[in-house]
């Protein structure tokens, strides 16, 4: 056997081994999903017995656990799915087009308080959010906006703990990597074609619309994709800040899933988790294709 051929049969083994080792890591990672399918169709009792049997004829409840956990305890579900889709659009629609502008501007400015602005960014990125929440908790029961009330014809204040308001503090979570992933992917585009804009009569803001927005549009998808994602399965933030007595998304809805002496029905649960994850994996799947387009268009530059 030749030298090359004796090299491209150890390649091919390579390549058989790291394909084994991928698809172990792949059903390692899937398997919760896996658990939380089975478990969505066995009785309480059946998933706290043996959690990782299949359903049977004695085990098997259909649509019954579905239905307990959208009608468990007195907040409606479907408020519930309704806080969650508002705030997890705003406020992926409030971090794309805020930081996208920022990006944009810290990447054509570069002033030094520019690049003080950037790093900072990227330290939010490894701040532990645990550092900040009890202040933060505190912060949004306090510090009220101001907005202009068209019914009552006067200036109100509204705090910071309902769904109308929380994007805002969203949007500083999210602004670390979206700004990010934004300047590496301007830092690519010739400057040329704005001073061509330029010449032609646009303003700084007609440029970024007419002609930087459509050139992000890879890496908008990108952080559009992972924003929704993690604001769609955050607990912890919208735990702290919202008034649960009136506001609850799905995460939170699922956690009072209990009943007398502190009981919770892990077949409803599951049930729950099954809805809450579908829209997240549907959407996923549908653009997965995108994030890797969009990462590699927003890798850093020189």
């Amino acid at each position: 056997m030749s030298r090359s051929a004796h090299t491209l049969s150890g390649q091919s083994r390579g390549k058989r081994a790291l394909s084994i080792v991928f698809a172990v890591i792949s059903v390692v990672y899937l398997m919760p999903i896996f658990l939380v399918l089975m478990n969505a169709f066995k009785s309480n009792s059946a998933v706290n017995m043996d959690t990782f049997a299949f359903p049977n004829s004695e085990t098997f409840m259909g649509w019954q656990n579905f239905i307990k956990g959208m009608t468990f305890g007195n907040y409606p579900f479907p408020k519930a799915v309704f806080i969650s889709f508002f705030i997890t659009l705003v406020s992926a629609g409030l971090i794309l087009l805020c930081c996208s502008m920022a990006a944009w501007y810290i990447a054509r400015v570069g002033s030094p308080i520019c690049k003080i602005v950037y790093y900072l960014c990227i330290f939010s990125m490894v701040v532990p959010f645990q550092m900040v929440m009890f202040t933060l908790a505190r912060t949004a029961n306090t510090v009220k906006i101001p907005y202009f009330d068209f019914l009552a014809g006067s200036i109100q204040k509204i705090a910071l703990n309902t769904p109308w308001t929380i994007p805002t503090i969203y949007l500083g979570f999210g602004a670390g990597l979206a700004i990010f992933m934004f300047v590496g992917f301007v830092k690519s585009i010739p400057i040329e074609i704005e001073e061509a804009a330029a010449i032609d009569g646009c303003g700084p803001v007609r440029t970024f619309f007419m002609v930087v927005m459509p050139m992000l549009k890879p890496t908008l998808i990108s952080v559009g994709i992972l924003e929704i994602m993690w604001v769609w399965n955050d607990f912890l933030l919208p735990y702290l800040v919202l008034d649960r007595n009136e506001y609850m998304t799905i995460p939170i809805l699922i956690q009072y899933l209990k009943g007398s002496y502190g009981t919770v029905d892990l077949g409803a649960t599951m049930a729950l988790i099954l809805l809450s994850i579908l829209p997240v994996i549907i959407f996923y799947l549908l653009c997965q294709k995108h994030i890797i387009k969009g990462v590699a268009a927003g890798a850093v530059k020189g």
